[in-house]
């Protein structure tokens, strides 16, 4: 995963990964998100930390962790808050970044 940026965040379509270092379940999130980014090998999410960026977390009202943040067409599409499984956060993935799926 890398790093959320500002110039990211000013971007049409993300999916960001949002955490705080000491929450297990954000760390068995986590874990969900790095096998989807190896079996596809690529950076497919961006990650924030809810604790150095309280000001995002207040304006885009984001309940708990972890959160993953879709933003397409420069508006915020939906907030996952339950992962559940790695089977999940593919139906996601197949809705809104269909092009991981595509044959060549």
């Amino acid at each position: 995963m890398q790093q959320v940026t500002d110039d990211v965040l000013q971007q049409e379509h993300y999916l960001l990964y949002i955490y705080t270092p000491f929450c297990g379940t954000c760390a068995l999130a986590r874990s969900m998100a790095e096998k989807i980014e190896s079996v596809h090998q690529q950076d497919i999410f961006y990650e924030m930390n809810a604790s150095l960026n309280p000001e995002f977390m207040q304006d885009y009202m984001i309940e708990s962790v972890p959160c993953l943040l879709i933003k397409e067409d420069g508006g915020i599409k939906d907030k996952v808050y339950a992962f559940k499984s790695i089977a999940n956060i593919y139906n996601y993935l197949m809705e809104y970044r269909p092009e991981l799926f595509a044959k060549n």
